[in-house]
């Protein structure tokens, strides 16, 4: 019987979202700036829990750039966003790339993305 009851819990449990996975970033030159291109995966729920915003971090770890995300994406994963006009200080070869979502905020995974220069 505990068993069964057990059972009955654990699906009755709400699918959870968990980190948000960056699945491939891409920089391309743009003038004096960059443009970076971000792929995510996020089991987003909906407004309650989603995907909203990543960031390129310097090698010191200050921030270069922002992509703030304003909606869901539930129906399409994985899912890609630009963001343009990023400076990049001299003599930086590599970035780092952060995701977050609005539950569990900074995913633990990173991806560092050399820079083609």
């Amino acid at each position: 019987m505990t068993r069964i009851a057990l059972i009955l819990a654990l699906t009755a449990l709400p699918a959870v979202a968990g980190d948000v996975e960056i699945v491939a970033a891409e920089a391309t030159p743009s003038g004096d700036a960059w443009r970076f291109s971000v792929t995510l995966r996020h089991a987003d729920t909906g407004w309650d829990h989603y995907a909203d915003g990543w960031e390129v971090l310097g090698p010191d770890g200050n921030r270069l750039g922002f992509r703030e995300l304003l909606h869901p994406h539930v129906n399409e994963q994985p899912f890609t966003r630009s963001l343009n006009g990023v400076q990049i200080p001299g003599g930086v070869t590599e970035v780092t790339i952060r995701a977050h979502d609005n539950v569990h905020g900074w995913a633990e995974e990173t991806l560092t993305l050399t820079l083609p220069r």
